[in-house]
């Protein structure tokens, strides 16, 4: 008899340090997920600064390039090609 309530003593003893271990675990993993969820809408915010900034970029870009500096020339012989083309289809479209 002795034997039995050593083993549901022992029992009893793992039975409450694997519920300890969930409580902890499961706070953790409540943590871990708001830090997760935090940090995605940061890398949103950061991923969306970066589209602004290239937007700026290429913005600048043209408008240097329009410009006609010597260092783009050859670019915005390109980009004034490109749209002339672009309006000739626009209005090749348009007559058809």
């Amino acid at each position: 008899m002795q034997d039995i309530s050593k083993i549901t003593d022992s029992l009893e003893d793992k039975i409450k340090n694997l519920l300890e271990r969930y409580d902890f675990l499961r706070v953790e993993n409540d943590f871990l997920r708001n830090q997760m969820l935090q940090l995605q809408t940061e890398l949103n915010a950061q991923n969306q600064l970066i589209k602004e900034n290239e937007t700026q970029i290429l913005s600048l870009r043209v408008a240097k390039t329009i410009q006609g500096s010597d260092d783009y020339s050859k670019e915005t012989t390109q980009k004034i090609n490109t749209l002339v083309k672009e309006i000739d289809w626009c209005i090749n479209q348009l007559s058809e």
